[in-house]
């Protein structure tokens, strides 16, 4: 079963159709409360994640559903530069870039790392007097990567992140048990 395609903005439109699409599938499916709750959460935090880091975005989501496990599909198209590319490399499971396979593929997933720009933070310099007040030492948990991420990372059984030049597919798959 593959549920229809929404398309979705930073504005927020067709963000609450992701969300009523995923509850029409999670009824179809017949998911108890506790489990419909789960893919919602799903979807609602890959949107968030995704929207976070890529800032202007024009997306398609979709779920597609084989026996009990539910894929969770949105692909957009961004302006790459190296510190969105980490950010969104570091969301997946494996850490890597799906779309980088085989031998051509990884050599393009190298090219586009080099090419890459990188992020200019000059302009948000802090001023030295705000120096003093800040900790010398980090705050809170150094490995704590968002809460989009964090609620991904528990609740999905695998979550895919392929970057081929400014498109981006994340794939969120998780399976319940009937």
């Amino acid at each position: 079963m593959k549920t229809d395609i929404t398309r979705i903005d930073n504005q927020g439109n067709g963000f609450s159709s992701a969300l009523e699409e995923t509850k029409r599938a999670a009824a179809y499916a017949e998911l108890n409360p506790k489990n419909a709750i789960q893919l919602r959460m799903l979807t609602h935090e890959m949107l968030c994640l995704a929207r976070s880091i890529t800032g202007e975005m024009k997306a398609d989501f979709w779920i597609e559903r084989e026996d009990g496990r539910f894929d969770l599909h949105m692909t957009t198209e961004t302006e790459m530069d190296a510190e969105k590319r980490a950010l969104l490399i570091r969301s997946a499971s494996s850490q890597k870039n799906e779309a980088a396979k085989g031998f051509l593929g990884r050599l393009r997933d190298s090219v586009e790392q080099a090419l890459a720009t990188p992020v200019d933070h000059s302009q948000e310099a802090i001023p030295n007097d705000v120096w003093a007040d800040i900790p010398s030492q980090p705050v809170g948990d150094p490995d704590w990567d968002g809460y989009e991420r964090s609620v991904l990372r528990s609740l999905a059984d695998n979550v895919k992140v392929g970057i081929r030049g400014g498109k981006v597919e994340i794939t969120v798959s998780k399976t319940f048990e009937a």
